[in-house]
């Protein structure tokens, strides 16, 4: 049966209505379309931060065995401890542990010479601890408050609580996570809340903990690594926390450090050798589900040295093999590599090592260890020219205790 005109004239009516009204309707807009959010990352050594419990139960142990060393002391002109030098050491280990309860609970404490500097006259206070806190405290602030800094990553601290103690008045609008250890140094989050409105989640990596003697299960385990994954507006971002090894740092010798590599027989070299694998392992699993990472924190290693030596593929390990993928490990966990940042930079996986372009006047220590690093795609959506920069901490004059070896690096990034 045929339409009529008046029916044909309502009908369109009503389609040309509709479509008015759908196309009235705010148009959701993409994730891939989304508006870039910018913000500051860093990355802090805290320096054996605990809190002022902390400091006080590694006083009253350090001052009954004479603020010993646990570690074999170096004199100048050697290469390696005397004999008496390491019974010393064996013997402020074994009174350390029997007055702090059981090797289990000294691990728990900073050794007795952590918050000495060189030539210190006199073992430092609870005041003096209490300094250093306030230090940390208002060098976080700093960089939350002036350089918009909502994610930072923090290492040689004591737990999750010292950390929010740390961001004083911002601490409710952080969240905070911790990787639990069996040392007293750890790695830690904090995030501000308002970034990752559909939640954030905090792992562990274990496989970074290896034994600093992997023929003795007794041994110390190095410090895990923590990654943090944020979601916001649909999008995913996650954020590896790391404090490598420290002692094998560099290949350019320097008139203090001798020049390097991993396959060098110096112990420390070793023990750096075998979180290789395990590294490269994580990054892999994180890029797998996540794309878009950071990969922050102290390396422990010159990875800047390395970038600019331009180290041909056929260098990267003893056996001239591609870098390309993970290597082999042999009983011990030990790796044919020689150099960590070609390794990590393979060719299989697409990293940026972000350049050091600011330095504030008053930033003293280490220098070339702490490191962030973007993922290829990342990179790619930063605004050029990529760079970070490295903030002086705060410290009172005439401070006992050092703020931090360490000056935090940061950097503006867009998501």
């Amino acid at each position: 049966m045929s339409t009529t005109m008046p029916t044909r004239l309502v009908l369109l009516a009503a389609l040309l209505a509709s479509v008015a009204a759908h196309a009235a309707e705010p148009t959701a807009v993409s994730t891939s379309q989304a508006a870039p959010v910018q913000f500051g990352v860093a990355s802090f050594n805290l320096a054996w931060a605990g809190s002022q419990q902390d400091f006080d139960r590694h006083a009253a142990v350090c001052k009954a065995v004479s603020w010993c060393d646990t570690r074999p002391r170096r004199q100048a002109g050697q290469s390696v401890p005397s004999e008496e030098a390491i019974r010393a050491a064996r013997q402020c280990v074994a009174d350390t542990e029997r007055l702090a309860g059981g090797p289990a609970q000294a691990a728990m404490m900073a050794p007795c010479n952590a918050y000495q500097g060189r030539g210190a006259s006199a073992p430092p206070t609870s005041s003096d601890y209490a300094a250093k806190l306030a230090g940390l405290q208002a060098t976080i602030g700093q960089l939350i408050e002036t350089q918009g800094v909502r994610v930072l990553a923090f290492q040689e601290v004591r737990s999750a609580e010292v950390v929010k103690q740390l961001l004083g008045r911002h601490a409710e609008r952080f969240g905070v996570c911790d990787a639990p250890h069996g040392g007293f140094q750890t790695v830690a989050f904090a995030w501000d809340r308002g970034l990752a409105p559909e939640g954030a989640r905090c792992s562990v990596d274990t496989g970074l903990a290896v034994l600093d003697n992997p023929g003795d299960p007794d041994a110390r385990k190095l410090r895990p690594g923590l990654a943090l994954e944020l979601q916001s507006a649909g999008r995913r971002i996650s954020f590896l926390n790391v404090h490598l090894k420290s002692s094998c740092a560099n290949i350019v010798p320097t008139p203090i450090y001798q020049a390097r590599l991993l396959d060098d027989p110096a112990g420390a070299c070793k023990v750096l050798n075998r979180q290789v694998a395990p590294l490269e392992r994580w990054i892999d699993s994180v890029a797998k589900h996540s794309p878009d990472f950071v990969l922050l924190g102290d390396f422990n290693r010159r990875l800047d040295e390395e970038a600019a030596a331009a180290i041909r593929p056929a260098q990267v390990r003893t056996d001239g093999s591609d870098p390309a993928g993970v290597p082999k490990q042999d009983a011990d966990g030990r790796v044919a590599t020689r150099y960590l940042w070609p390794e990590l930079n393979d060719g299989a996986r697409s990293l940026q090592l972000v350049p050091l372009t600011g330095v504030d006047q008053g930033c003293r220590g280490f220098t070339g260890l702490d490191h962030i690093v973007l993922s290829g795609p990342l990179a790619a959506r930063q605004p050029a020219p990529l760079g970070s920069r490295k903030t002086a901490v705060v410290q009172a004059p005439g401070q006992r205790i050092e703020t931090s070896d360490h000056c935090p690096r940061s950097l503006m990034l867009t998501f």
